[in-house]
């Protein structure tokens, strides 16, 4: 690592330095690498999403490579305690990624120690076309059939109305994401969940920070799910975690994502349970050992303590990310407002969100198209994305899987045809907020 300054490099006589005075000298490189030149419009890339991180993020995770935490340990656990804090849950699981919570959180509802509760092959689960892959692969590989409701166009999610008409004899649970940080309204339907005593699994993917009702999102379901990718509101590099207020329920995605094993010991932890060679499990050898006794068909999911040490430092700056997302929503909003041509986002009603991005819909008597649009953004070094995958069912993955369409899906046609977003993340100035308006207001006015 060479210091920008002096030339030299910072770790040569890294012997001779105490670990605060390296990590002092690390602060300062980062503090000069991160200080870049400000910005141009037109030549300044405007991602739509991104990690934002200082010199004390760079420090943290240093200080965890050089104590070579390498494993889940320390900072994952202490990761858990301070987040399901922040969230109001009493329990969170860190995983390797998002996808990977919405893996654990729907396979742990398929656990033979839930009884006649459980999910089973053939079972549906209910859940929204636009959307992203992974809130409903999860179904899917566990053998389980997605029932696929449509979503109302500004706030892009769906309704109440429309799951309980989606409801059938073999439904067993709703598992859906509140899109692009929108909350959906996730008092409404985990009330209709809990009367058709149906499971609810709340995608909180892409609003950590949003509320509905004065509560924070993540906390409606019975379990809820988190991801730390980049693009998300702390970005830990990879990562994502799975949340509940139920005991059972937490160890038994503990256990789906530590191998499946029935063993409740951390890693270096020995006969917590004072028994572990004196206890009888299914047809193996009493007394077989407790720490290679598998109670659920699991995987390795954990994350490590250098991605959890990166979220720590991430976590102390989760109020002051969500105010720039804010912002940048709103300035985008009022900035666009009247904009021919384009339908703009609506807060869903009774919710405060954390939003993750600024959806745009061209209007089908537009005199331009969303294509169009998006070219001319591009070109000015504006990025953007689509949301997401549009219609599910429109795509080549699906055509031979099983599912189920309930009611007619003609707003996430309306999203896969015009739909794309642009960024809010905490990265974005108000400089550059108004290069964007500026941008989409001067394409449509020359269009008309």
């Amino acid at each position: 690592m060479t210091d920008t300054a002096t030339g030299t490099d910072v770790c040569a006589d890294i012997g001779t330095d105490t670990k605060d005075e390296l990590l002092e000298r690390v602060r300062k490189y980062a503090r000069e690498r991160l200080a870049g030149p400000g910005f141009v419009p037109g030549v300044t890339p405007i991602p739509p999403a991104g990690g934002v991180h200082d010199e004390e993020d760079t420090a943290a995770l240093v200080e965890a490579a050089l104590g070579m935490r390498i494993a889940a340990g320390v900072s994952a656990r202490r990761f858990e305690r301070q987040f399901s804090r922040a969230l109001k849950v009493r329990k969170a699981h860190l995983t390797n990624s998002g996808s990977s919570a919405n893996l654990v959180a729907l396979t742990a509802l398929t656990s033979p120690q839930l009884g006649e509760a459980r999910l089973r092959p053939g079972d549906e689960v209910v859940t929204v076309a636009a959307s992203f892959p992974t809130t409903v692969n999860p179904i899917l590989q566990n053998q389980l059939v997605p029932v696929f409701v449509d979503v109302d166009l500004a706030t892009y999610n769906t309704t109440p109305e429309r799951v309980a008409d989606a409801i059938g004899p073999r439904t067993r649970a709703i598992m859906m994401a509140h899109t692009l940080g929108n909350p959906f309204p996730a008092a409404e339907i985990a009330e209709l969940a809990r009367e058709k005593g149906l499971f609810l699994v709340e995608d909180n993917c892409d609003a950590v920070g949003s509320n509905y009702r004065g509560r924070p999102t993540g906390g409606f379901g019975d379990l809820s799910t988190v991801s730390f990718y980049p693009a998300h509101h702390l970005a830990m590099g990879e990562g994502g975690c799975v949340l509940t207020d139920d005991l059972v329920l937490a160890r038994i995605v503990e256990s789906v994502r530590d191998w499946g094993r029935d063993c409740w010991c951390e890693p270096g932890e020995d006969n917590r349970c004072a028994k572990r060679f004196d206890q009888q499990f299914g047809r193996l050898p009493h007394g077989y050992d407790h720490k290679y006794v598998f109670s659920h068909v699991g995987y390795n999911l954990k994350t490590s303590d250098l991605h959890a040490s990166l979220g720590l430092s991430q976590l102390r700056r989760l109020e002051e990310f969500t105010a720039a997302r804010k912002r940048n929503w709103r300035l985008l909003r009022e900035g666009l407002d009247g904009t021919p041509g384009l339908l703009l986002p609506e807060p869903t009603p009774d919710s405060d969100p954390s939003w993750f991005g600024f959806a745009v819909t061209v209007r089908p008597d537009a005199p331009f198209t969303r294509r169009e649009l998006v070219a001319h953004l591009e070109s000015r070094k504006i990025g953007t994305r689509l949301l997401f995958a549009g219609d599910l069912t429109r795509h080549p993955a699906y055509q031979e899987r099983e599912f189920r369409v309930s009611g007619p899906l003609e707003n996430s046609a309306a999203i896969t045809e015009g739909t794309f977003w642009i960024g809010v993340y905490p990265g974005i100035t108000p400089e550059m907020a108004q290069y964007m308006v500026t941008s989409v207001r001067e394409f449509a006015a020359a269009r008309r």
